[in-house]
């Protein structure tokens, strides 16, 4: 499968919409406020507010550049608002109205006519008509003065050259000084409806492809797009090909309700409910969205809490009493699978998911997401919370090193670890079927393999993966390895499949694939392709659903997965059978190239080669030699439907890896050289030497004949995969030359769809033309 990183729009298809039009608005704030915006009409936004202190404030906000979109979904770039008119209806309640001072104000940010930066703050108030909670604004640019009173503070917006604008909303009681939390959180909601843009330039350009359907779905997560419209993360799936499911991962620090701790900051508290006003009101927006774009939605829930917020006594802990910690920043932290309260607390978010997806009219699909014990940088296994420690009996035997050789005390240790875990994830699986109720409900698992099967920690799949999940637990297993993918960690992705199929028993049509994610822009080039082939690799398996991981980074770097031009045919064009006829010394075989010629005016050349490689012509008609063969030969011309498929064929000046028909050696050919992690080698030919050295790509190699080895001494534990490729089951070392002898044939169709055969003068000893052309074909 094909893709591209699109950097920038050029030819692709474009649309217009209206400058502000509500779906590309963005909302933010600091943390612990939360806030969402929704498109409520064509012409109208809503946002929820929820305030945890006194001086807290968010932001509506519309950006002259779309930061936000993928290249080729993205507004066009217009810093001048000259001469533009923005009007609005405003409502509101539970923020500061209009009236008052720290009311809504417009804050612009921008440079002046000498092109210095320059912020201005324009009262909402000044330029409005009705109530201070409703009432109709209207925003001339051009004439837009910042300033509280007017004249008398007037300063002018220079409207040629504004970046961003965003209006602020602030709680009852908002103090600028004040840092001191409210007892309980309050919400607040502002509408703008019947926005409009007049004046010059009301319209934007904006890209508006329509990838065609490629097979795959998209993953998205909250605390990643919680700022965007649920309008625009649809929209997005939508037109860059992605069908069928998103799975959307709540996420770990913005959809929690919070109270204050009593030292200065916010805690989850299982009192409140399950989500806050803000997420409540995307969440039930997104579930719209997808259901009328035709999505079905798996909801994504993890053992996973934003650490600053997290109650001390939910959290797994060392055997010293560390907390674990994530490495994302701020760090997030552990649930512990033995903690009531934790537990409770993530059945009671699963139920409102669940009753969120039924509102909807979707179907129940729940994802517990990456249950596991926390092993630290340190090596030390999260296990020995109070909780942890009460379910194994009050004194657990000590790990301090989970790559160190375990006792048997401590293996089953680990053992019961996996029974408390299975038995969490079978708790918070019931929550959700009886929620869903006569509805049913879909429960998938998602387990990521590098951490849960890293190869230092052989021992923690005990508790990691524990055999209470094994099938039928689960409705659907989901596999999700990129540390591995994207380092190129072959063999380690290969053994970890196989591992978890034969632990836990779940067919490939039960699983899932979440491929991904690149998390540095930097190393996009390199690392989107392996995710591009892996979810290819995913899809040939069999697998139930692919899915990309995700959606802010695909958007971010440009990802666009384009449709194969064969995934309509329902059968692979080539027959793996070999050209029944031997062919004999009266058969020709040509190597040609493609060269293109130049003749300048005064007679000299300039050549261009177009090929790197040869490709082969053959004439096998002069290897027929009695009838039997030549009704032989058009029966198998007949069953290839003439070009329509391809096949082997044995050339019989150049068969072998050693020379060009000698037996072959594990030393013939150099196939690449080893990294620790590379278990993928692609078998090739070479011909020639130094500068003139070509290689060629053998793909059709004779399975029994081939031999491979490493620095020197043939090796086993390889298997040899379709298009010629050499799978290790053990990375080699990094330096470890790989070399490999084979025995392989030529891949070729007929090269026409006619084969003109005479019996009279087949029997006069004329031999019949059959030309052949070889196939390239990739690994």
């Amino acid at each position: 499968m094909s893709f591209w990183l699109a950097r920038k729009r050029t030819v692709q298809q474009t649309d217009m919409i209206q400058r502000f039009d509500p779906r590309f608005w963005t909302v933010d704030f600091p943390r612990p406020a939360m806030a969402s915006v929704v498109v409520s009409a064509p012409d109208a936004l809503r946002v929820d507010a929820v305030f945890q202190k006194r001086n807290d404030l968010v932001g509506l906000i519309w950006e002259s550049e779309d930061r936000w979109d993928h290249p080729l979904l993205a507004y066009d770039t217009d810093r001048d608002y000259a001469r533009t008119t923005l009007s609005f209806r405003w409502r509101s309640s539970g923020v500061l109205p209009l009236d008052l001072v720290n009311g809504p104000t417009l804050t612009i940010e921008g440079r002046d006519a000498a092109g210095a930066g320059r912020t201005w703050y324009v009262r909402l108030w000044n330029y409005a008509m009705g109530t201070p909670t409703d009432a109709q604004v209207t925003l001339p640019f051009s004439a837009l003065e910042g300033g509280f009173s007017l004249p008398a503070d007037a300063d002018p917006v220079h409207p040629a050259a504004i970046d961003r604008m965003f209006v602020s909303l602030a709680p009852a009681g908002y103090a600028a000084a004040d840092a001191s939390p409210f007892a309980t959180a309050l919400t607040g909601w502002a509408e703008l409806s019947q926005i409009r843009c007049d004046g010059h330039r009301p319209m934007l350009n904006m890209g508006d492809v329509m990838v065609p359907p490629h097979g795959l779905s998209i993953a998205t997560g909250y605390d990643d797009c919680y700022n965007q419209t649920p309008s625009r993360v649809v929209r997005q799936a939508l037109g860059l090909g992605y069908r069928g499911s998103i799975n959307h991962y709540v996420g770990m620090s913005h959809f929690m309700p919070l109270a204050p701790d009593g030292a200065g900051g916010f805690v989850v508290d299982p009192v409140l409910p399950a989500m806050n006003a803000a997420a409540e009101a995307w969440h039930g927006a997104f579930l719209a969205e997808a259901k009328a774009a035709g999505y079905s939605v798996i909801l994504s829930q993890s053992f996973e809490l934003l650490a600053q917020h997290c109650p001390a006594a939910w959290q797994q802990r060392t055997a010293s009493g560390g907390a674990a910690r994530t490495a994302w920043l701020p760090p997030s932290a552990l649930l512990s699978p033995a903690h009531s309260g934790a537990q409770g607390w993530l059945a009671k978010v699963a139920r409102r998911l669940v009753a969120l997806q039924k509102a909807a009219g979707l179907p129940v699909r729940f994802q517990v997401g990456e249950p596991w014990w926390w092993i630290t940088p340190g090596r030390e296994i999260c296990v020995y919370d109070d909780a942890a420690k009460a379910a194994f009996g009050g004194s657990p035997v000590a790990i301090p090193d989970m790559a160190a050789s375990l006792t048997a005390p401590q293996k089953a240790l680990l053992e019961s670890a996996g029974a408390v875990l299975a038995s969490a994830t079978a708790a918070l699986t019931a929550a959700v079927r009886s929620e869903a109720g006569a509805a049913g409900a879909e429960v998938l698992l998602l387990a990521f393999l590098p951490t849960v099967l890293d190869p230092q920690f052989p021992e923690a799949r005990r508790a990691n993966l524990p055999i209470g999940w094994a099938s039928p637990a689960f409705d659907t297993l989901q596999l999700e390895d990129y540390d591995w993918l994207t380092a190129g960690k072959e063999a380690l992705r290969a053994a970890g499949r196989a591992a978890v199929e034969a632990r836990l028993g779940y067919v490939r049509a039960q699983q899932h694939f979440l491929s991904g994610f690149v998390l540095l822009p930097e190393n996009a080039e390199a690392e989107w392709a392996r995710i591009d082939a892996a979810a290819s690799e995913a899809r040939a398996l069999g697998v139930a659903e692919t899915f990309i991981w995700a959606l802010p980074q695909v958007a971010r770097d440009g990802f666009t997965r384009l449709p194969d031009a064969s995934e309509d045919q329902t059968m692979q064009p080539f027959d793996d059978v070999l050209f029944p006829i031997a062919l004999g010394r009266a058969a020709t075989v040509t190597p040609e190239f493609s060269t293109n010629v130049t003749i300048t005016a005064s007679g000299f050349e300039r050549r261009n080669s177009l090929w790197s490689d040869a490709r082969l012509r053959f004439d096998v008609g002069p290897g027929v030699r009695s009838e039997a063969e030549l009704g032989e030969l058009i029966a198998f011309f007949r069953a290839r439907r003439g070009q329509a498929r391809g096949f082997r064929l044995r050339d019989p000046s150049d068969y072998s890896s050693n020379g060009m028909t000698g037996t072959p050696t594990a030393l013939d050919q150099v196939i690449g050289s080893g990294d620790g992690a590379k278990a993928r080698f692609e078998l090739i030919k070479a011909y020639g030497d130094g500068a003139d050295l070509q290689t060629r790509r053998i793909t059709r190699v004779r399975a029994e004949s081939l031999k491979v080895s490493v620095n020197g001494i043939e090796v086993g534990g390889w298997t040899l995969a379709d298009g010629g490729v050499v799978m290790f089951a053990t990375a080699p070392a990094a330096g470890a030359v790989v070399r490999a002898g084979f025995l392989f044939d030529v891949p070729v169709r007929f090269a026409e769809d006619r084969l003109d055969v005479s019996g009279a003068a087949f029997a006069a000893g004329e031999a019949p033309s059959v030309p052949l052309v070889e196939l390239r074909e990739e690994a």
